[in-house]
């Protein structure tokens, strides 16, 4: 009954993503596979049971129906939170490791997802270390580029795991650094004995996000082309140069939303014309008739936001670096990336299927 654990040096670096890609891409190779993830920090019900609602997609997509408190033995609320600290729970690699025992039997495959980083739930003993060793499965670690990769996060974990280690893989990695990764970083994991499983390029698609949901997750609300708020926003452009200047700069930003001032007429005009997929208005300021009626005729939205331009940056960029996986044209394009950039070969011979 062999196993993956599939973690990550952090939050949000596409774990969900290399699950659903590695599982869609072994069911099509004709393997049974099996899914769990032993502790959910997004607690949900379903069934009147409790889960998590990243375990309960990643089943969806993998077409797997499993009981959501199986799939997800540890889920983290505050009581929860409450009575491990004061001691009051125990034996919860345990309960992994028996539901793991239960959802594995008869597979070929089962891939265990992490929550978090490599060290998160060491305060009740479930960070992804001790579930590694407790099951005696292998371990895939994602590292995704921000600003640089964490190289000594990655060799710490080859000495904490040993051969239960099958690989890493980069995620996200910008075009300009992909010829530090190949004849720098990939060369060094391998003297390490880090074997570099795949190198998945930054794909603008997959940090996209709906003007719609853009808008929830600003706190501010479309003011017009409402039938428009399932256009897509790949970045962010700060409109609050002089205009020549920021021609120069929105003519290379495709797809990006033009954060502005709702006083600057001067540029959201400019961004309309342009054909941005939406502005964001701020300090809570609504945009004269004339670019109103642009933004209908050119049926680009605009969302009016209470903040100031730098605090609604600052949101934006942490959004578009973590939203989660959910729509279809991000899924199969996350599983395409996986398929195309994993060396499948290799980990089906560590795995032994």
């Amino acid at each position: 009954m062999p196993g993956l654990y599939i973690g990550s040096t952090s939050g949000y670096s596409g774990k969900n993503m290399i699950v659903m890609g590695i599982g869609q891409k072994l069911l099509k190779d004709g393997l049974n596979i099996g899914y769990m993830k032993p502790v959910g920090a997004m607690p949900v019900e379903s069934d009147g049971k409790l889960g998590d609602e990243d375990a309960l997609f990643v089943q969806d997509i993998l077409g797997l129906e499993q009981d959501p408190e199986m799939v997800t033995p540890v889920v983290v609320t505050q009581d929860f939170k409450v009575k491990a600290f004061t001691g009051k729970i125990d034996g919860l690699s345990d309960r992994i490791a028996d539901c793991y025992q239960n959802i594995s039997k008869d597979r070929d495959l089962t891939l265990v997802a992490g929550s978090g980083s490599m060290y998160s739930g060491k305060y009740c003993d479930t960070d992804a270390v001790t579930i590694i060793k407790k099951l005696g499965i292998k371990a895939v670690i994602i590292d995704r580029f921000e600003k640089e990769f964490k190289y000594d996060y990655l060799a710490m974990m080859k000495e904490h795991l040993g051969d239960q280690l099958a690989g890493v893989i980069l995620n996200d990695v910008p075009p300009h650094f992909m010829e530090e990764v190949n004849q720098l970083l990939a060369p060094f994991f391998e003297r390490r004995g880090i074997k570099v499983l795949g190198v998945i390029p930054r794909d603008p698609l997959m940090g996209a996000i709906k003007v719609g949901d853009l808008a929830d997750r600003l706190g501010g609300k479309i003011i017009s082309a409402h039938n428009k708020a399932d256009r897509v926003v790949e970045s962010f452009l700060i409109g609050t140069m002089q205009v020549e200047n920021f021609m120069t700069h929105f003519r290379k930003k495709k797809n990006s939303a033009i954060i502005v001032g709702g006083d600057r007429s001067d540029v959201q005009l400019v961004a309309l014309e342009g054909d941005c997929p939406c502005l964001v208005l701020t300090g809570n300021l609504y945009p004269n008739d004339i670019i109103l009626t642009r933004s209908e005729v050119l049926e680009t939205p605009i969302i009016m936001v209470r903040e100031d331009t730098y605090s609604v940056a600052k949101k934006m960029d942490s959004i578009l670096s973590r939203h989660k996986l959910r729509d279809a044209i991000k899924i199969k394009q996350g599983a395409d990336l996986v398929a195309e950039n994993i060396d499948f070969q290799y980990l089906k011979n560590e795995l032994g299927i």
